[in-house]
């Protein structure tokens, strides 16, 4: 893994890279027990939020959307980290994976959910709702879109605004799979996230 972007100390930072580092550090992600640690022992920031700071309105922006997508969900807890878990083990990222892990720990994902996940699988343990918004999750991994009949799927088991708020999700840790790969080195793991196909040339 070769990490293309320094890490940037506290005392570094302009005020519009302090604005976006307390929004990070300082905000919800920071309340309460903490599954992963958000910056090292330095208190440079880790994983995919060191990167936010290049660009401090869309850093701020971006990192706003994690928060939502994180705390103003009607979704579920277990239904939104097996989600990331299941955007996770599609990209292959090391990060998000250990984070979320950790976090589907507190909320009731056993280790058996969590290896189900990591092989693109459902878990077992999974309810009825569960199971349709995962099973949406990778068609939106698969396919990039939705068919008629899982559409009314999800509506019935997640409704509209789960719908969008699932859509927002895969995006969104997509994205910071992303980023991880161009900033932090990341790698997938073979046959994970694999290539979309080029645009014919028309002959």
């Amino acid at each position: 893994m070769t990490v293309r972007l320094a890490g940037l100390l506290p005392g570094e930072l302009d005020e519009q890279q302090a604005e976006v580092y307390r929004a990070i550090t300082g905000g919800r992600r920071s309340a309460g027990p903490q599954s992963f640690a958000l910056a090292d022992e330095d208190g440079r920031l880790r994983g995919p939020f060191n990167a936010m700071l290049l660009s401090p309105p869309v850093g701020l922006a971006v990192q706003a959307v994690g928060s939502a997508v994180r705390y103003d969900s009607a979704l579920t807890d277990r239904v939104r980290e097996m989600a990331i878990l299941a955007v996770a083990a599609h990209w292959g990222s090391a990060f998000e994976r250990e984070a979320h892990e950790a976090v589907g720990r507190g909320c009731g994902l056993s280790e058996r959910d969590m290896a189900a996940l990591r092989a693109g699988s459902v878990p077992e343990s999974a309810d009825p709702a569960e199971r349709t918004a995962l099973r949406i999750t990778h068609a939106l991994l698969r396919a990039g879109e939705l068919t008629g009949e899982e559409y009314d799927e999800a509506v019935l088991a997640v409704g509209a605004r789960g719908v969008f708020e699932l859509t927002t999700l895969v995006g969104y840790y997509g994205m910071l799979a992303l980023q991880l790969r161009v900033f932090a080195g990341e790698k997938p793991a073979a046959g994970q996230a694999t290539a979309l196909p080029q645009p014919q040339t028309p002959s």
